[in-house]
């Protein structure tokens, strides 16, 4: 339930609905108030929507809680700098760098954070074009956000976390706009809030297709930089006093052009892949994601999706090699957690399907276990189980091996001889691990059991014994005899009976029988002392079955019946079921026929 909640809560902060989010992670933190990433995710939300201390109590509580994540830091740190409390939030930046020295978005919150504590400090107002007394200042207002909701071409930047942090920015500093200016979407935003129409060039590009859920929201703080977005965009039309005259966008160079070429024909040539893996021509596949990381080797899914060729095409050795590719790019370029959590899965799978050893199935748990620290996705986590689970078979298969077994039995036996039932206890053990499949031992393990009084532990193994082999007869007699000592006579007479449908003629069975018949009877005459008969009723009343005899309103009639209604109970004896309830509460003690 935390995690459905964990989910509809990502839903709506990519969306843009913070309120929403911060309602469903508060939801998923009243049924899981231990997972750190909620509380980061509510404080992303709080600080998108301004509400600092609130993002700073929940940062506060996020790093109490896991003390050695980086992204905690982060998320304090910005809280921090929404607060303009620079000092605490150049500390907190500075703890996430000594967890995590190579981490982009730190460093560049920490820059940000000294940058601004000198500003803070100084005079109101920047000289700027777009700071202090400019009329750009006045623009990003509170109804910021509805003016862009209601116009359509701004309307689809709001499901954009870098917009989000942008406009945030340029209400909280506007002088920050000059910063922003070479991004079309702000040119987009300007003409829409001074009601002039400037047009911008569309934003070509996919996301490559990803089958999990988001665990853990990002949000670009202040400090993080907008994605660099294509800056080809036609001069916008002059503004209207009172505000300043509008920008030219700086053309692009030729360079520029030709780079943003190549990654137009990088997604091109990744597409092309995904219609070829679709249709399973893996080599044509191959050849397509490879021209596109020839042509931008920047983007994580080219090597990804090459990676799941592999896979499919059972050329594991190249598939573990691309996911570790990928893994690596994705940490220099920043790349979304979700990818490279991908990335470390498929490689985790791969790893899987080459192991052949216990020791190979922990390299691929590893792995697993890593990928989950970056994005906690429900398939990873079933592969991990399973890898597990796997290991462990791998392990006994491995130390299988009944020849040291059936030593280690005859080992135990000797010690059992000497009546010393701890160490036989020992060497039935280890036969258990060396073949779990031979009954004798845990028949023998249970004859110990009994004679240390374990009775509960003997039990178990006589069970055990009786469901490896249920001809075993001997099973049947030790589970009888532990039944005895624990005066459960009926529950052991059923036992003997049992065996003795495997084994009609067997003495010991058969004496088993005697003693629980002969044990029953006292208790029907009365000869059993008051202590030993209060003892046998409440043993049996923790038993289900009897609990449920008593409990049925039909049964207490009948009960009722026999004590004051003669002729009713006449009609009760001549119903088997009845009288089979009854014969079990006079076996243990509840009922007594004199």
């Amino acid at each position: 339930m935390a995690d459905q909640a964990k989910a509809k809560g990502n839903a709506a902060f990519s969306a843009g609905k913070f309120e929403e989010a911060i309602q469903h992670f508060g939801e998923a933190i009243a049924l899981a108030p231990e997972n750190h990433v909620l509380y980061s995710n509510r404080s992303a939300a709080y600080a998108s929507l301004h509400k600092y201390q609130e993002a700073l109590r929940d940062a506060k509580k996020t790093v109490e809680l896991k003390s050695d994540w980086p992204k905690g830091y982060s998320r304090l740190g910005a809280a921090c700098v929404g607060l303009r409390d620079y000092d605490e939030a150049i500390a907190a930046y500075e703890k996430g760098l000594k967890l995590d020295p190579t981490n982009d978005g730190l460093k560049s919150g920490l820059a940000d954070a000294k940058a601004a504590k000198p500003r803070a400090s100084g005079p109101a107002g920047d000289s700027g074009p777009f700071g202090g007394g400019s009329p750009f200042g006045n623009m990003f207002g509170p109804d910021v956000w509805v003016k862009l909701q209601n116009d359509p071409r701004t309307r689809p930047f709001l499901q954009q976390p870098d917009f989000l942090a942008m406009i945030s920015d340029a209400q909280k500093n506007p002088s920050s706009v000059s910063r922003y200016i070479n991004d079309p979407r702000m040119m987009q935003v300007i003409g829409v809030l001074l009601g002039v129409n400037i047009q911008n060039a569309s934003d070509p590009g996919a996301e490559f297709q990803d089958d999990g859920k988001d665990e853990e929201v990002s949000t670009p703080s202040r400090s993080e930089k907008p994605a660099e977005r294509p800056r080809s965009v036609r001069t916008p039309e002059p503004v209207p006093e009172p505000a300043p005259k509008p920008m030219e966008v700086d053309t692009e160079d030729e360079e520029e052009k030709e780079r943003k070429a190549r990654k137009a024909e990088a997604l091109k040539e990744k597409e092309a892949g995904n219609v070829e893996y679709k249709k399973k021509n893996f080599e044509a596949a191959v050849e397509h994601y490879t021209k596109a990381l020839e042509l931008n080797g920047e983007d994580i899914s080219f090597l990804t999706n090459r990676a799941a060729v592999y896979m499919e095409m059972g050329k594991y050795e190249d598939c573990i090699a691309d996911c570790e590719s990928a893994v690596e790019m994705g940490r220099s370029v920043h790349a979304d957690f979700k990818l490279v959590a991908k990335a470390l899965t498929r490689k985790g799978t791969a790893l899987m399907k080459l192991a052949k050893t216990s020791k190979d199935y922990e390299a691929a748990i590893e792995v697993f276990h890593k990928a989950l620290t970056e994005h906690r996705n429900p398939d990873t986590l079933k592969k991990l189980n399973d890898a597990e689970r796997i290991k462990k078979e791998a392990e006994q298969q491995e130390y299988y091996d009944p020849a040291i077994a059936d030593a280690e039995r005859e080992k135990g036996n000797e010690y059992f001889k000497q009546d010393k039932y701890p160490e036989a206890v020992k060497h039935y053990t280890e036969a258990i691990k060396r073949n779990p499949t031979d009954p004798k031992v845990y028949s023998n393990r249970a004859a110990c059991y009994t004679k240390l009084g374990a009775l509960p532990e003997g039990l178990k193994d006589a069970n055990k014994c009786i469901e490896l082999d249920p001809a075993f007869v001997k099973g049947y007699s030790r589970k009888g005899a532990i039944q005895f000592f624990m005066k459960e006579y009926d529950k052991a007479l059923e036992t003997y009976q049992a065996g003795l449908k495997h084994n009609e003629g067997n003495q010991e069975l058969m004496d088993g029988v005697r003693r629980c018949v002969d044990q029953i009877n006292k208790m029907n005459r009365g000869d059993i002392s008051a202590e030993e008969l209060k003892e046998k009723q409440a043993k049996s009343m923790q038993d289900p079955e009897i609990q449920g005899i008593l409990s049925d309103p039909v049964m207490r009639q009948v009960l009722t019946d026999f004590q004051e209604n003669p002729k009713a109970a006449q009609e009760h004896m001549k119903n088997p079921m009845v009288m089979g309830k009854i014969q079990k509460l006079v076996n243990a003690g509840i009922v007594q026929v004199r």
